[in-house]
């Protein structure tokens, strides 16, 4: 460790690298088990898939890139859509197909070089996906942060993600040493048991439900299923990763960014491509979900300042663990809504502010008409849920929208107005 912070290949003594994995975990957990939920898969497949598909990364990234991959959001319409049309394995096919899909466009960057980056994603557009992205998960956080049961208002729920935000921020701000680096744990652990004493002193507000602790198993093999092939379902996946690749574009530029590095350079952007997509191939091989890069775990780092790659290696190694481990999955499953909800006011909120830093680290001018139209455009369309939809066939729709689309736009927006004109915006 140095200067306050830890290095991507720096390896930590075990009994801070526990904790810190396990900081991840919890951070990753909520999300990568609800894709699976919502659209009919095993929880502990998903948790198998995510785990490993991380390993995976980590090995074709050359251990150069930290990042978790959990559950990705942006397949649920056609994991659903094509689940019901030819069933799930197909569905699953289609996904192994999308990774693959990606590995072809991972080809096709090592070959022509990524010199065109620079023309394409300059700091103004940078800057405003990462904001995007952030600002993208705020309804995510305050919803979990204050509605309750059937998505009503509820004060309980706010003042437990109040407490739990608070007890996050001073952790972050005045403990030292290592409690300085593991304020979301400190902030979960205390929000679960200002939580569990409410339910104890005022029952009906109680949040906290062990039956499903009570009733798992210690032990048991995760639900696996394998996939199946059909070019509507293919079609339908590639289709789709056209804009999750976008995502990954936007996810790569923010972990930049907050760990200080290019990794479009190094390890290079295909490297980093091909990874998320064998990850993908591989969770849908086992009967998971697609996997993405998470952008709660990015926070995690951008607050700690902890970016070891040995670090979310070991949450990926617990990840699969608790695969099997069915009793430990299920006690992190009663970790109450509106805890997750402060800690992701935070999280959330850090990935936005890392988009403001670049834009004032790389200098770009506001009074230049052209930089003010293209941060614009990209903001209102990534955060006011703007959405580009059409049918593919089978009843079946392509969809591009939130930080996908607004990339899109902003990226089109740089390469087609011109840098000569009028650059005062008074």
């Amino acid at each position: 460790m140095s200067n306050n912070y830890v290095g991507v290949s720096e390896r930590l003594p075990l009994h801070r690298w526990i904790p810190l994995s396990f900081q991840h975990v919890f951070a990753m957990f909520g999300a990568t088990v609800l894709v699976p939920i919502l659209t009919g898969l095993s929880p502990s497949a998903a948790l198998f898939s995510a785990g490993s598909g991380t390993l995976l990364y980590i090995l074709i990234t050359g251990a150069q890139v930290p990042a978790f991959l959990g559950s990705s959001f942006a397949f649920i319409p056609a994991l659903i859509g094509i689940g019901a049309a030819y069933g799930m394995p197909y569905a699953l096919g289609g996904a192994v197909v999308a990774g693959f899909f990606y590995c072809v466009v991972a080809a096709i960057i090592k070959t022509v070089g990524i010199g065109w980056l620079d023309r394409v994603l300059p700091p103004v557009v940078i800057g405003s996906v990462i904001i995007v992205i952030g600002l993208n998960l705020a309804p995510t956080a305050m919803g979990m942060a204050m509605n309750g049961a059937n998505g009503q208002y509820s004060l309980v729920f706010l003042s437990i993600a109040a407490f739990t935000l608070v007890v996050a921020i001073v952790a972050t701000i005045f403990f030292k040493g290592f409690f300085n680096v593991i304020p979301i744990l400190i902030g979960l652990v205390a929000g679960y048991l200002f939580a569990f004493v409410m339910g104890l002193f005022f029952p009906a507000y109680r949040v906290i439900d062990f039956t499903k602790v009570i009733e798992a198993p210690w032990f048991s093999l995760p639900t696996f299923q394998l996939p199946k092939f059909n070019v509507m379902a293919s079609l339908t996946f590639v289709i789709v990763s056209l804009a999750t690749i976008c995502e990954h574009l936007g996810d790569v530029m923010v972990t930049s960014r907050v760990v200080g590095a290019d990794f479009y350079k190094k390890p290079g952007l295909h490297r980093t491509l091909a990874g998320d997509g064998l990850a993908t191939a591989w969770a849908a091989f086992w009967g998971g979900p697609p996997n993405t890069t998470y952008g709660e775990n990015i926070g995690v780092m951008a607050i700690t300042r902890v970016y070891s790659v040995w670090v979310i290696g070991g949450a990926a190694v617990i990840a699969v663990l608790l695969s099997f481990v069915t009793k430990v999955g299920a006690i992190i499953q009663t970790i109450p809504t509106p805890v997750m909800g402060g800690i992701s006011m935070l999280l959330f909120g850090i990935i936005a502010s890392s988009g403001l830093r670049t834009i004032v680290e790389s200098g770009v001018d506001f009074k230049c008409k052209r930089n003010l139209t293209i941060s614009s455009v990209i903001m209102v369309i990534g955060i006011g849920g703007g959405k580009l939809a059409f049918d593919v066939g089978g009843g079946l729709q392509f969809q591009l929208a939130g930080v996908a689309l607004a990339t899109v736009v902003g990226i089109i927006l740089n390469l087609v107005l011109p840098k000569t004109v009028d650059s005062s915006a008074d």
